[in-house]
C-alpha cells in the first residue's frame, strides 16, 4: 500500500453506514493492510490473560482479531458500521465460538471490556466526534481497563483517514485516562513509517468523564472563552469542545451539577448546555 487516500465517493458527504458500506462493495480498502498491523502484532505477544475481554471497533477485516484467536484469545467482540463486511467476517469465523461480531453503531455499544484494540477506527471518525470517542471509550472500559493501539501522527490532505498529532491527543484524552505510553511506533510498515504512534491508556476510574451538548457557539475565541471557565472549577480537570462547538467532554474528580454548568455560560443568553 503506498497511500493512505480511500474515497470513491466525495467526503462531503456523511462518513455513515452507507458511506462505509460503499467502500467494501467498490473494495476501495486502501486503508487495509492485508495483515495484522505489526506494532498491534507485537503488543498482542506481550499480553498473557487469554481470557480477557477485548473489543475492537470499527473492526474491518479484524486480522488483529484473526491473530488473537490464532494465539488463543477466547473472549473477543468486533464491531462494524458496514453491512457487506460484517456478513463477510460473519461467514469467515463462522465456525469459531469465541469471537462475537456485531454489525452496529459504536456509539450505541453497550459492554465492559478490559481491552480494547484501536486499529484505524479513530482515524476513520470525522474530527468533530473525538470528544465523544473519549467519553464511549471510557464507558466501556472495566476497571483498570486499557485502550491501545495506532493513532497518526500526521496530516492528510485527503480525508479519511483524519489524522494529528501527540501534542493534541494528550490534550484529548487528558485526565480521563493515565498514559502508559504514547511514542512513534518503531515496526510500522513501510509507508507508515515514523507516521505511527503507538499508545497504551489505562482507564481512570477515579474521575466522571461526561459529554454534554452545546449551544450557542458560533467561533473558536467563544469556544476557548467557555472551556476555560469549566476548566477553572476546582473539580474540573479537563473540558474540551469539539470541533463544530456542538458537544463537551468535561472529566471531573466529582459530578458537577448541571444547574451550575449552565450558570457558568449564562453571561450569554445564547449558550444552552445539556448532558448527553
Amino acid at each position: 500500500m503506498n497511500n493512505e487516500q480511500c474515497c470513491v465517493v466525495s467526503c462531503d458527504k456523511p462518513l455513515d453506514q452507507d458511506y462505509w458500506d460503499a467502500q467494501y462493495k467498490a473494495k476501495s480498502t486502501g486503508w487495509d493492510l492485508g495483515q495484522v498491523s505489526p506494532p498491534i502484532k507485537a503488543y498482542i505477544d506481550t499480553l498473557n490473560n487469554k481470557g480477557c475481554c477485548i473489543l475492537i471497533p470499527g473492526c474491518g477485516n479484524t486480522y488483529e482479531a484473526e491473530y488473537l484467536l490464532q494465539e488463543g484469545f477466547t473472549n473477543i467482540t468486533v464491531i462494524d458500521i458496514a453491512p457487506t463486511l460484517v456478513e463477510d467476517i460473519k461467514q469467515k469465523f463462522a465456525a469459531n465460538p469465541n469471537i462475537k461480531i456485531i454489525q452496529g453503531d459504536f456509539f450505541e455499544h453497550q459492554g465492559k471490556y478490559d481491552l480494547i484494540i484501536e486499529q484505524t477506527f479513530f482515524c476513520a471518525l470525522p474530527p468533530t466526534m473525538r470528544q465523544k470517542y473519549v467519553w464511549k471509550m471510557h464507558q466501556l472500559l472495566a476497571e483498570e481497563g486499557v485502550l491501545s493501539g495506532l493513532l497518526f501522527n500526521r496530516t492528510f490532505e485527503v480525508s479519511p483517514p483524519f489524522g494529528g498529532n501527540k501534542e493534541e491527543y494528550e490534550t484529548l484524552f487528558k485526565a480521563a485516562f493515565n498514559f502508559l505510553k504514547m511514542d512513534v511506533a518503531p515496526n510500522s510498515i513501510a509507508p507508515r513509517a515514523n507516521s505511527e504512534l503507538f499508545f497504551e491508556f489505562r482507564k481512570n476510574c477515579n474521575v466522571k468523564v461526561n459529554l454534554y451538548q452545546f449551544e450557542g457557539i458560533t467561533c473558536t475565541g467563544c469556544m476557548n472563552t467557555v472551556s476555560a471557565k469549566f476548566e477553572a472549577l476546582n473539580d474540573v480537570l479537563n473540558a474540551s469542545m469539539n470541533t463544530n462547538f456542538a458537544e463537551v467532554l468535561i472529566v471531573a474528580t466529582k459530578e458537577i451539577p448541571l444547574e451550575e454548568l449552565q450558570t457558568i455560560v449564562s453571561y450569554d443568553e445564547k449558550y444552552k448546555i445539556n448532558k448527553i
